[in-house]
């Protein structure tokens, strides 16, 4: 399955400026996986040492967090949108 992932800025020097990467995998696992394959060292900022979605990572499939879904199980269906945001703290 073909899905567009779109990139936050801070990971983008991993997709070469691309807002907009398209990626193959029929779960959110697979997704990432492709990713990785593709854009090398990308997967290490969304993942953490256990294989885990980082916890200041949020991660939706068509609007859904996948955290109230299947995690990294999550399906990713044919042009689904995939988007990538990272938690952003200040004070």
């Amino acid at each position: 399955m073909s899905v567009n992932v779109r990139i936050p800025t801070i990971l983008r020097t991993y997709t070469g400026g691309q807002a907009e990467v398209t990626a193959e995998g029929a779960t959110l696992a697979e997704v990432i996986a492709d990713l990785e394959k593709n854009h090398t060292g990308i997967a290490a900022r969304v993942l953490d040492d256990q294989g885990k979605l980082r916890r200041f990572v949020n991660v939706y499939v068509n609007d859904d967090d996948v955290r109230f879904e299947q995690g990294l199980e999550t399906a990713t269906p044919e042009g689904a949108g995939v988007s990538i945001i990272p938690a952003v703290a200040g004070g």
